[in-house]
């Protein structure tokens, strides 16, 4: 069969990183990651200068798929439409000829899950809400440039993975926030809103994440991706709060972006004693991210029937999906 070249927008990120690493071990595939920072094996570009793009994608392999998990933070959500938009249509356009695929990572902000109560479970025939919303400014843009190639959306829940330094790793949340409450003699108590501790809830695990998106290169459309499986973290926090040999204590309502504002000093010392490899800024880019999801005091899950309809039938089960993370955070010297 006739070898793939796939460039991964976002490359060092939680998705585009597991996403690499999926499509290198395929096989059939030459893959080239594309990040702002670069690094080993991936080239650093600035998708938001469009001269600049051209001229460092000229020089490589032409992509036959695209697949884009890029992402650049804002303050408000109107603040993130022209950036995240512009870095999609600069790539998109400086693409050469040939491309068959572009994959674009979506989210259930396209539910209007980061805004409120939304209907569950979301559906991909789900009305729109209210703009600003990047990810359907993108997904239109696709509609409307395609043509010569296809698209597809993969639509995730909250994505677990290992990637550091990444502002949305509720993984990594959890096991800083239960490491650093061993350190201190504390029992592990649930940070959320009132009412998060009984919402029903949703995770995708970034290795199935991975798989799906590269099924759905085979097909047109949005498709949700999630484990397979729902949850409520009145049943999982005691379980994960064992796994780290911690008792839970009734949910206290904290903000954990303030109150481990201050734990760097004893990260540094807890990194010393056991001898991690990851600074406090390594593992603490996530708090703001944690503060987020806790403090869904509402449902938050779709319907991924579709994908199965169409012949996905991978599922992960959640409580294992984090146990293998924890496992991978100490083999790594991420955590104790």
């Amino acid at each position: 069969m006739e070898r793939k070249t796939a460039w991964v927008a976002g490359a060092n990120g939680i998705i585009g990183r597991n996403l690499v690493e999926h499509l290198r071990a395929d096989g059939g595939w030459d893959v080239v990651g594309l990040s702002r920072r670069g690094g080993p094996g991936t080239v650093a570009v600035d998708l938001l200068d469009p001269a600049g793009t051209r001229a460092k994608i000229a020089s490589l392999k032409p992509a036959t798929h695209l697949f884009y998990a890029a992402y650049l933070d804002k303050p408000t959500w109107a603040e993130l439409v022209p950036p995240n938009l512009a870095m999609l249509t600069n790539l998109v356009e400086a693409a050469p000829p040939g491309l068959e695929h572009v994959s674009l990572m979506q989210g259930y902000k396209v539910y209007g899950a980061h805004l409120g109560p939304f209907k569950t479970p979301a559906r991909e025939t789900d009305a729109g809400h209210m703009p600003p919303e990047f990810n359907v400014d993108q997904q239109q843009f696709l509609e409307r440039r395609a043509g010569s190639w296809t698209w597809s959306a993969i639509r995730p829940s909250v994505v677990g993975g290992t990637a550091l330094g990444n502002p949305m790793n509720l993984a990594l949340v959890i096991a800083v926030y239960a490491s650093i409450s061993k350190e201190l003699g504390l029992p592990l108590r649930f940070p959320g809103a009132p009412g998060a501790y009984d919402s029903l809830l949703e995770l995708t695990d970034a290795g199935l994440l991975a798989s799906a998106t590269v099924w759905a290169t085979g097909h047109e459309g949005a498709f949700n991706i999630a484990n397979g499986d729902l949850f409520r973290w009145r049943e999982l926090w005691p379980k994960l709060a064992a796994y780290f040999g911690l008792d839970v204590a009734p949910p206290l309502r904290m903000s954990l972006a303030d109150v481990m504002a201050d734990k760097g000093p004893l990260w540094t010392s807890m990194a010393t004693r056991h001898g991690l490899s990851a600074s406090y800024a390594d593992v603490s880019a996530s708090w703001a991210f944690g503060d987020f999801v806790f403090g869904w005091d509402y449902d938050v899950f779709a319907d991924t029937s579709k994908a199965r309809r169409a012949g996905f039938h991978e599922h992960v089960e959640t409580e294992q999906m984090f146990y293998r993370l924890f496992d991978e955070f100490r083999k790594a010297r991420v955590i104790p």
